[in-house]
């Protein structure tokens, strides 16, 4: 039980810096008119409504793919878009801010 319970209250450290310099693809799922406004050099740009017909940019590149957007809740739901389509290592980031200060 106090494992279960360790596991639930944890917070695994990403090192996304160090999945950044391994290759991983920065996807930013906010709108265009977003991502204009400022974003991660290097992301790629796919909104989170568009994601369900954009899975083939992925999968082409084969690499780890960290998530992020304004605030982390839509890079959550494309994390989980990403994983029920299989793919297997996906990383929510977060805030795009909060992300270009981790890496």
């Amino acid at each position: 039980m106090l494992d279960f319970l360790k596991k639930l209250f944890s917070s695994e450290q990403t090192d996304y810096g160090q999945l950044v310099k391994d290759g991983a693809i920065i996807l930013d799922v906010r709108s265009a008119g977003e991502f204009a406004g400022g974003h991660i050099r290097g992301s790629l740009n796919i909104s989170v409504e568009k994601l369900g017909t954009n899975y083939h940019q992925l999968k082409k590149k084969k690499k780890p793919i960290i998530t992020c957007c304004a605030s982390g809740m839509r890079s959550a739901s494309a994390k989980s878009m990403l994983k029920a389509n299989g793919f297997t290592e996906v990383y929510n980031g977060g805030s795009w801010r909060s992300l270009q200060n981790k890496i």
